[in-house]
């Protein structure tokens, strides 16, 4: 069995019933332009895939809409047998269109059908974690979700699923989901600038729930984003190192999903992120949700 790595920044979270590497990857980014086609470089891609499991990473996020079908057909070329630590992460409630959009798609014949996507797609026989999209491409809607999450609880019951986590969720969705099944994550947009979700990832963290943001530089103003670019030539980094290292700082239940697209990048992600930041650091940071 393989060993999860220790040495990543941030170390290990359990997710679900198995460890996990803090610093994940995301692969969204793998896929062509506007998530949608092939990658410009295929063999680009791979490498990347490859490199971020050599360095330990354990976590790695996808969904079969994103492409769709490519990133999950780049992991199974690049992974696949994948070793016992390998955790993936997929979701739906959301599929593609002609155009680039992502119409919601979240009736219990639409979860079946993504579910058994997935599946084929990555080669496996159940699905580690599979989170509910909700909401739409402008954000999270407050709405019902027993119908869909139940559907979820149904495949999880008969083997296909293993564990369940919510995306683009609101606060009451997430209580409304925990309310109906036992969920490891939540999966929202939150960042430096963008501190709705605090109070529930404090909430979430005394229950041994993941909280998996997205967007690490998404949001912000061109005040907030001069303070974290002055943060970070400050410390000789860079602002995603910074927002980054925050992060992992902020929770130990936050778990990363930085995608690139590149594996140098990654690399520079990896070690940026373990940036210590001292008491007057974070003080400056924290101070950019209220600019």
């Amino acid at each position: 069995m393989s060993i999860v790595s220790t040495t990543l920044p941030g170390g290990t979270w359990t997710l679900g019933d198995r460890p996990v590497t803090r610093f994940g990857y995301g692969a969204m980014q793998l896929a062509g332009p506007g998530v949608m086609g092939p990658p410009a470089d295929r063999d680009g891609a791979l490498a990347v895939l490859r490199e971020a499991v050599d360095l330990g990473i354990t976590h790695i996020d996808t969904s079969d809409a994103y492409g769709p079908r490519v990133t999950n057909a780049l992991i199974r070329d690049a992974l696949h047998p994948y070793t016992d630590s390998l955790n993936i992460v997929t979701k739906v409630g959301a599929t593609r269109d002609a155009h680039g959009g992502w119409p919601i798609a979240r009736q219990p014949e639409d979860l079946r059908r993504q579910v058994r996507e997935n599946l084929d797609s990555l080669g496996l026989d159940a699905l580690g974690v599979v989170n509910l999209r909700l909401g739409d491409a402008g954000g999270t809607v407050q709405e019902p979700i027993a119908e869909a999450f139940g559907t979820l609880v149904e495949l999880q019951r008969e083997g296909t699923i293993r564990h369940l986590g919510v995306s683009n969720a609101t606060p009451e969705q997430v209580r409304e989901a925990r309310a109906i099944a036992p969920i490891v994550s939540v999966q929202n947009m939150y960042n430096l600038a963008v501190r709705h979700d605090d109070e529930l990832i404090d909430e979430l963290a005394r229950d041994g729930v993941a909280y998996v943001p997205f967007f690490p530089l998404g949001g912000f103003t061109p005040l907030q984003s001069s303070t974290l670019f002055a943060v970070a030539e400050r410390l000789r980094t860079t602002p995603m190192a910074v927002a980054l290292g925050w992060l992992l700082q902020r929770s130990p239940n936050i778990l990363l999903i930085p995608g690139t697209t590149s594996v140098a990048h990654l690399r520079e992600n990896v070690a940026g992120a373990g940036i210590p930041l001292s008491a007057e650091d974070l003080g400056e940071l924290d101070r950019i949700a209220a600019d």
